[in-house]
């Protein structure tokens, strides 16, 4: 196929994918009329409970008064919890502040580590 038969080919296609989404268009039907079953009365009455319910869409400092919370530990016990953090070296401590860190021992003797360290920077297979 030469450079024209190409072009008329591709333009061809074009036409036919431009004629295939012309039969897909949307139609303007103008402003539709409202055609309503509820009497005035009703919608009235609807829109006035709604008026005076909650707002189901509220968050955060909108949404009103958090709900109690009903708990299972006694006031007493909490109270002790609390005496006993503040009592305690930091209460505050987390993380890298919360002092020294506890001594792990392994099951692993040093010569097996060093052997997989050595393997590993050589790039050997590690064995698992």
């Amino acid at each position: 196929m030469n450079t024209k038969q190409l072009i008329a080919l591709s333009a061809a296609a074009f036409a036919m994918l431009g004629a295939a989404g012309a039969a897909h268009a949307e139609t303007y039907e103008g402003v539709q009329s409202i055609a309503s079953q509820a009497s005035r009365a009703d919608v009235r009455t609807e829109a006035v409970a709604a008026a005076h319910s909650g707002n189901p869409y509220a968050e955060g400092a909108n949404a009103g008064p958090a709900p109690v919370i009903v708990s299972a530990t006694s006031r007493a016990a909490v109270r002790a919890e609390a005496v006993a953090a503040a009592h305690s070296d930091n209460p505050y401590a987390e993380g890298a502040s919360s002092g020294v860190a506890p001594v792990v021992t392994s099951t692993v003797d040093r010569a097996t580590v060093r052997a997989a360290a050595r393997a590993a920077a050589r790039g050997d297979a590690l064995p698992l």
